[in-house]
């Protein structure tokens, strides 16, 4: 075992060592006490029923001296039996805070790992998102948590549990006759090398089956989200066929580790059973040479049980034990990971809205080519701004770059002059928002998905940005109009509702800063119209940036930028673009027939005025 795994299993208990050591304490003193309780039954056979006065006992003087006040042998008997209790009780009690105190233990690094470990996960970046499996990422979060708690709560403090019965039986069988003390242990090598064995078997297994299990959940994750398009495409057959599969494997990967676990209790039950046998017989033998009494012959088979019984549990723990730092070793992973704030400005101007893009060239770190080559731009505040282009040509790249959810290879972006270099991350995604084409909406009422959290926000407020986002009056149609519930990720909303809650929400926030990622993508051409209308009406004086494919919707921006293979390949307005020869005029061209669908929409709202 690499030192490194268990150091990042064994750093968890740091915080709560007073605890950890209180539990670890209790965990050797209950078994050592347990030593002493053969010896009650010792002293009834071999002083009181035998009135034997020969031998000796480990019971405490004091406590002989207070049995021998006690002439009648019956009622020393009861009053040894009800000193017995008495101790029994004790020894209940501190197993009752042994199991307390595990339990606080357990809580509390499990909670110390899920704050941390989800806390981390909200700082990683773009990027690591972008390309995670979430599966196995859960998986991370939950059940390897789980191991990683259970084995420093319970099998941590058995182990010295097993430790301490072993010493303390070994050390009060070496009292009554040491050829029957090393009679007793001999099995404990034998033992100890199967164990070994199995943890290092066990421990690559558990990675393999770690492994099998995550992919087994991405799928059932993957299914999950996608049901309504598994069912649309009425694929069903293949999705179980798929999950059957990978469910298949994870069977046969713990079947194996399930027969090496059999075989490793199953061997163990019998060589124990064995070494029973043996030290019995050699226990008979010696007390037919009068070397020790049958007192002491009940209380060795006392302390067998203390010293074989414990042994075999050792496979069990080390087993654990691999599983654990397997566990913390994929959880280290996560938190070994760069934050994405490490890399972080420190400035906190105020963002009115000019951008500028600075000779800005990105490329990924996987790959030599680059998605962005020498972009240069500026944006005013308070304009509306379109980026087109197809699909590939860094459209959200140069998004992600203003946001700096990816950072620019070369050149520069300024916000108001200052490089976003050294401005603060999360000042800039603070005055910057983003709706994205896909908006995320919690399972919750288009009330609280629209006022996300904010409780400084009245309910007029509330309508009023929906309004904007002409939301307001499909949501009064439904029956509990805002109370609504959307079911998990909006699944109850149309896309282009969902795109029109996340535009109330993000209008609610009141960022100078809006950023459309193909947000009206799924609203009708009318809407869409309406929605800029009120945007641009809107006394927030809006710098907005729209990222579209609809030719109607860039061209009433104040300014287009066309990108095309990763460059800008013109600027300008609609009317200047549309009779250049280049993309836009082309996709203007092919676009052109939904013009006539726009102008009759305004000849409608003329009329109406």
């Amino acid at each position: 075992m690499k030192k490194k795994g268990m150091r990042d299993l064994f750093k968890w208990a740091a915080p709560h060592i007073h605890l950890v050591l209180v539990v670890l304490f209790i965990s050797i003193i209950n078994p050592t006490l347990y030593s002493f309780v053969p010896q009650f039954i010792r002293y009834v056979v071999d002083f009181i029923l035998k009135g034997s006065s020969e031998g000796s006992t480990t019971l405490p003087s004091f406590l002989i001296e207070f049995y021998k006040i006690f002439e009648n042998q019956l009622t020393q008997i009861l009053i040894v039996g009800i000193t017995l209790v008495l101790y029994q009780a004790f020894r209940g009690l501190l197993m009752f805070m042994n199991g307390y105190f595990r339990g606080k233990v357990a809580e509390n690094i499990a909670y110390d790992m899920r704050t941390k470990l989800f806390s981390h996960i909200q700082n990683l970046s773009y990027s690591y998102h972008n390309n995670v499996d979430t599966g196995d990422l859960i998986q991370r979060c939950t059940s390897d948590v789980e191991t990683v708690k259970s084995f420093l709560s319970a099998q941590l403090p058995q182990l010295m549990f097993i430790i301490a019965s072993i010493v303390s039986g070994a050390f009060q069988l070496y009292l009554i006759n040491s050829k029957l003390m090393f009679v007793s242990i001999i099995v404990m090598p034998i033992t100890l090398t199967a164990s070994i064995i199995y943890f290092s078997y066990t421990k690559k297994k558990f990675e393999e089956i770690e492994e099998v299990e995550a992919s087994m959940t991405s799928v059932l994750q993957e299914n999950i989200n996608g049901v309504r398009v598994v069912k649309a495409f009425a694929n069903e057959p293949y999705e179980i066929e798929k999950f059957h599969k990978e469910s298949y494997k994870f069977k046969r990967e713990s079947q194996k580790l399930n027969n090496l676990i059999a075989l490793y209790w199953g061997s163990s039950d019998f060589i124990t059973v064995l070494q029973y046998v043996i030290t019995l017989g050699v226990a008979i033998t010696i007390v037919q040479s009068g070397a020790i009494s049958e007192g002491d012959v009940i209380a060795a088979l006392m302390y067998i049980g203390m010293l074989v019984w414990p042994v075999r549990g050792l496979g069990r723990i080390i087993g654990d034990f691999g599983k654990a730092t397997v566990a913390s070793s994929r959880i280290q992973e996560i938190l070994d990971l760069e934050d994405d704030y490490v890399n972080d400005g420190h400035l906190t101007p105020e963002i009115k809205g000019n951008i500028e893009f600075k000779n800005v060239s990105f490329k990924f770190n996987d790959t030599n080519q680059e998605v962005l080559k020498d972009i240069t731009f500026k944006i005013k505040a308070g304009e509306t701004v379109a980026i087109v282009g197809k699909t590939g040509s860094g459209k959200s790249t140069v998004v992600n770059l203003l946001v700096r959810m990816l950072e620019v290879s070369n050149g520069n972006i300024f916000i108001d002059g200052v490089d976003i270099k050294d401005i603060k991350k999360s000042w800039i995604r603070e005055n910057i928002g983003i709706i994205l084409q896909d908006p995320f909406l919690y399972a919750t009422t288009i009330y609280e998905n629209i006022k996300i959290g904010l409780d400084d926000v009245n309910e007029e407020e509330v309508y009023e940005a929906a309004k904007i986002a002409a939301i307001h009056d499909d949501i009064m149609q439904f029956e509990e109009g805002y109370n609504t519930l959307v079911g998990e990720k909006g699944v109850t909303l149309s896309g282009g509702q969902k795109q029109r809650i996340a535009i109330a929400r993000m209008l609610l926030l009141n960022k100078p800063v809006i950023i459309f990622d193909d947000s009206l993508s799924a609203v009708d051409t009318s809407t869409d119209l309406a929605i800029r209308r009120a945007l641009g009406n809107n006394s927030l004086n809006l710098t907005s940036i729209i990222i579209t494919h609809r030719i109607t919707t860039a061209k009433e921006a104040d300014k287009i930028i066309v990108l095309e293979d990763g460059v800008v390949a013109a600027v300008g307005t609609h009317d200047e673009l549309s009779k250049q020869e280049g993309l836009y005029k082309q996709l203007w061209d092919i676009q052109g027939a939904l013009e006539e669908e726009f102008l009759e929409f305004i000849k409608g709202e003329a009329t109406h005025e």
